[in-house]
């Protein structure tokens, strides 16, 4: 690849806001000679040790994350509460002054990903207790966000798939109440979706968790679930040290929003 052919290839695969590793570029065709020409005469500019620019004072987390989901050979989503907040649906406002953005991958995040300076902060979620890779895989149940014209898309969980997301970290750093606040604003999920979701998540907390939280919220799309054809698991599952057992899901939530009359 001739010089001016390489600059021209190396202008395509680091649009202003993206980022890449060496060994990506080399990947994608460029000579050895040429790269190291490029970080010497700072052409590609250091964000982190093996990670480059062409740009530097344009990146934003956006162009990260497009950046390392193209990078990246096994699947890894936005997903969570990033993903409800890119759908519109979420309805807390962040008290701190820095953006978090939920990671989920099977494998960790690339250890730069965090040395890189920028607009937030990336939080990375294991996804293999939660789902197989066949639905990590699957664009049903994920969005592009369009964040700038020319640029690859991100992609996101659905909704469907966010909220189950958000439901690991109950109670831990997400509250019973911040949850049954996005469920209340949750009533046009795809029951299809919710369905394939359910019978696919390996977690027994968060499958419970999900179904008292719709019944709760007495979501049209509640009445076309099938609980009994889920793996729920057996016996109970202590969510709330000091709440009370919900018989029908076998866990305990706050007493404050204990149904007094639980459906058998």
């Amino acid at each position: 690849m001739l010089n001016k052919e390489a600059r021209e290839r190396l202008k395509d695969l680091l649009p202003v806001s993206m980022v890449a590793t060496k060994p990506w570029l080399l990947d994608q065709g460029l000579n050895l000679h040429f790269v190291d020409n490029a970080i010497r005469s700072r052409t590609l500019l250091p964000l982190a040790s093996g990670v480059y620019a062409l740009h530097e004072k344009s990146v934003r987390w956006p162009g990260v994350v497009a950046s390392l989901q193209r990078m990246s050979e096994k699947p890894i989503h936005v997903g969570g509460l990033t993903a409800l907040d890119l759908a519109g649906l979420t309805h807390f406002l962040s008290t701190s002054s820095e953006v978090r953005i939920d990671m989920f991958s099977e494998s960790p995040l690339p250890s730069w990903i965090n040395r890189i300076q920028v607009d937030a902060q990336f939080e990375r979620h294991k996804t293999l207790r939660l789902w197989p890779e066949s639905v990590m895989r699957n664009p049903g149940f994920l969005r592009e966000y369009n964040w700038q014209e020319g640029r690859p898309h991100i992609t996101y969980s659905c909704p469907e798939k966010a909220l189950l997301e958000v439901l690991t970290d109950v109670p831990k750093t997400v509250s019973f109440e911040h949850a049954d606040t996005l469920m209340q604003g949750l009533s046009q999920l795809s029951p299809r979706k919710v369905d394939a979701l359910l019978r696919a998540c390996r977690s027994i907390k968060v499958k419970r968790l999900f179904l008292w939280l719709a019944e709760r919220n007495g979501h049209a799309w509640f009445k076309r679930l099938k609980p009994d054809e889920y793996d729920l698991g057996s016996g109970k599952r202590v969510l709330e040290q000091h709440g009370r057992l919900h018989s029908r899901w076998a866990i305990t939530v706050p007493k404050a929003m204990h149904d007094e009359s639980e459906h058998g």
